[in-house]
């Protein structure tokens, strides 16, 4: 008997010490932090299934080496780290998860921290998401047939187009959140992108009737349509209204943050304007590249003369 238990004891501490080493910790995101504790030296493998980005505060990179790839994080500590808070991104939708980690010194005889794999859907299911109802509705975009041609309500092109909200007002709140809501409240949007800008691009056109410096600061896209935020700043010494019909340029939308701005070196002297474009960047959609008005049309009887006088000039006199 005792020949016989030595094996069977010896196959169960076996199989036990198996499934100890393949044991994964599972967390689910329900929008509470997730505790993640790091012992120093030990690499721990965080699961996600999503390309991510990895916020680290600054200050804990030093002491703290973060790797993602396909789909997980390593985290290791190469010295004790308090209670430090990382943000991971999803680099589709925008969504955030919050991770709450601390690194202590291992102790005697503790074993190896198992992975962990974090499960729940962090992208939004309502605000922003495509429909799935086939019959026609107020939010339909405005790219829909025209003319009269016909198409069939049921069609996946049809459905596709429709959303819960107009993409101009999804890419508006989207970066009005980004810039001045905390991350962790910005909510995310399956399909919308950043875009790369031009920091130096030329806004002199912008509004051209009021004394403001205007700069591009970022820019997404979702679908066909891109927006735009941009910072203004009064340079004069008065209080400004600021008007959409003043904006020059082809947009779809176009939303200030504020509707003043302030007199130059008050707290309200800079606000930001989000500019909806469609298939177009804003440096496309700026003038003088992009005009739908012909300025002429706008001049004086005797202006417009003398300026088709003068180019007849000029022709006759090549």
């Amino acid at each position: 008997m005792k020949r016989l238990a030595m094996p069977a004891l010896a196959g169960a501490l076996l199989f036990l010490s198996l499934a100890s080493a393949q044991a994964v910790e599972i967390l689910r995101w329900e929008r509470l932090p997730l505790a993640v504790p790091l012992v120093v030296g030990q690499e721990r493998v965080v699961f996600i299934d999503r390309n991510i980005r990895v916020g680290v505060p600054p200050g804990v990179g030093e002491h703290l080496r973060v790797q993602s790839a396909g789909g997980a994080i390593y985290l290791r500590a190469s010295q004790p780290i308090p209670p430090t808070r990382l943000q991971l991104q999803d680099v589709e939708s925008g969504a955030l998860i919050l991770l709450d980690i601390a690194a202590e010194p291992a102790k005697a005889g503790q074993p190896a921290l198992e992975p962990v794999r974090i499960e729940g859907d962090a992208a939004a299911t309502r605000y922003g998401a495509v429909g799935t109802s086939s019959g026609a509705g107020p939010n339909v975009e405005e790219d829909a047939p025209r003319d009269g041609a016909a198409s069939s309500p049921a069609s996946p092109l049809t459905a596709a187009r429709k959303r819960e909200t107009p993409v101009p007002v999804v890419l508006t709140r989207y970066a009005a959140q980004n810039l001045y809501a905390p991350l962790r409240t910005v909510e995310p949007v399956p399909g919308i992108g950043r875009v790369n800008l031009r920091r130096d691009l030329a806004l002199d056109t912008l509004l051209p009737t009021l004394p403001v410096r205007a700069q591009a600061l970022a820019a997404w896209r979702l679908e066909d349509r891109s927006v735009t935020a941009v910072r203004l700043t009064n340079t004069s010494g008065r209080w400004l209204d600021l008007d959409p019909r003043a904006l020059q340029g082809d947009f779809v939308a176009a939303t200030f943050q504020h509707p003043t701005l302030g007199p130059a070196g008050q707290s309200a002297d800079t606000t930001v304007v989000y500019l909806v474009t469609r298939g177009r960047s804003l440096a496309d959609s700026l003038l003088p590249r992009i005009s739908r008005i012909d300025a002429t049309v706008n001049l004086p009887p005797a202006g417009a003369a003398g300026a088709a006088g003068i180019a007849e000039g000029a022709r006759d006199e090549k």
